[in-house]
């Protein structure tokens, strides 16, 4: 499975992708992070995270999108840009029929790490342990991504197959 890690923001909007399934070794497919100028006007800023994940999309061609879930914080701008940046990772996905993935960032720390409370460099610590990279992603944003991928390739897979079960044992009398 392919899955694209989407750490969203409106200045560095990290983007990692990750080839693996779940008891087999994970592989570095591309790491980077989409940039706007926060000189710019909001929509332009967008549309430039719309076209910097659109192009990654069409060149990598993942099998799901896990984006981080935007949790609430103390700077509302903070997090509406955030979210705003989200909602455009996930509507690329949805464009191409990919299935979206949100998970927390305890979530994706407690994938790589074992810690839902892990810091951002045991993270990274982690992410280039289990990527076998010889350095790590740069900046924070980067390896965030990529934990996202890690985390949704890991749960993602029981997360629809559960999903899935769901689905088919509704409406059958049990």
């Amino acid at each position: 499975m392919r899955v694209m890690g989407v750490d969203p923001g409106l200045t560095r909007c990290g983007v990692g992708v990750v080839d693996g399934s779940p008891g087999k070794p994970l592989r570095l497919v591309h790491v980077t992070v989409v940039r706007t100028s926060p000189d710019d006007e909001i929509a332009a800023r967008l549309l430039g995270i719309e076209t910097g994940i659109e192009a990654l999309m069409e060149e990598f061609r993942p099998d799901a999108v896990a984006v981080e879930r935007v949790f609430s914080q103390h700077n509302v701008r903070t997090v509406m840009g955030t979210a705003q940046a989200a909602g455009v990772a996930m509507l690329i996905a949805a464009r191409r029929g990919l299935p979206v993935a949100m998970h927390t960032p305890s979530e994706a720390k407690a994938a790589v790490t074992g810690n839902g409370r892990a810091d951002k460099a045991q993270v990274t610590k982690m992410v280039t342990r289990l990527l076998r990279l010889d350095a790590a992603p740069k900046p924070a944003d980067a390896a965030d991504a990529l934990a996202l991928a890690i985390c949704h390739v890991w749960r993602g897979g029981a997360q629809a197959r559960i999903a899935a079960a769901r689905t088919r044992t509704r409406g059958v009398g049990l």
